[in-house]
């Protein structure tokens, strides 16, 4: 098969628009810019968790799923991660001030969904949210570390910090190889391209939570 025409490339294309809007955002534009302070980073952080403990607390029971299955790769995790990272921006009792914007709740709620009832839907989370930390996120974890002087792959963005990946280019090539060989018709493949951009939207919806939240002009 021609790359261009293989389904990774298709669920790449197919979402391009959704996937720009998510990375341009203002509250991410500002954030990277260093226009915001590290609070904004720290509550971006805590909407984190939200999403990832959805999408991994679910992970374990779809190792054996013929379609979810072969995602569920233990050196993806960050929720232990993002724990560290809160331990460090918020103190030892993060937990107990912890709470989730109404997009975040919607878009965590969406993610256990498919988790529970559709391991295709899953897949869509799963790609958005991991190839993206591998790829846009080193972008947040080097500005986080010259903005706020966390220090090198330190507590912080630990989130960012894939220490099981040794070749993320390689990783990401295989995972693409992973899509193009899931086991789903071409009607499912197509609700899968649908699922992605349903998660860049939940995503996005995140970001303008979080700058209504931080506005430039507080």
């Amino acid at each position: 098969m021609n790359p261009v025409d293989s389904f990774s490339a298709l669920v790449r294309t197919a979402s391009h628009e959704q996937h720009m809007e998510a990375e341009t955002s203002t509250f991410m534009s500002d954030l990277l810019g260093g226009r915001l302070g590290v609070e904004a980073y720290t509550r971006y952080t805590e909407q984190l968790w939200f999403v990832y403990e959805a999408l991994e607390s679910g992970a374990e029971r779809l190792v054996s799923d013929p379609v979810a299955g072969p995602f569920i790769r233990p050196e993806l995790f960050r929720l232990a991660a993002l724990e560290r990272d809160l331990a460090h921006l918020r103190g030892p009792e993060w937990r107990s001030a912890l709470t989730a914007l109404p997009a975040t709740r919607a878009y965590a709620d969406r993610v256990r969904e498919c988790a529970e009832r559709w391991p295709a839907g899953y897949v869509a989370h799963h790609y958005t949210r991991y190839l993206g930390d591998l790829s846009g996120g080193q972008i947040i974890r080097d500005k986080a570390e010259k903005t706020w002087g966390f220090t090198k792959k330190g507590d912080g963005v630990r989130f960012y910090v894939f220490e099981g990946i040794t070749n993320p280019a390689a990783f990401k090539r295989n995972y693409r190889a992973l899509l193009d060989a899931v086991r789903a018709d071409d009607l499912e493949k197509q609700r899968i391209v649908t699922e992605c951009k349903r998660a860049f939207a939940l995503n996005t919806a995140v970001f303008h939570a979080l700058g209504e939240e931080f506005p430039l002009s507080a």
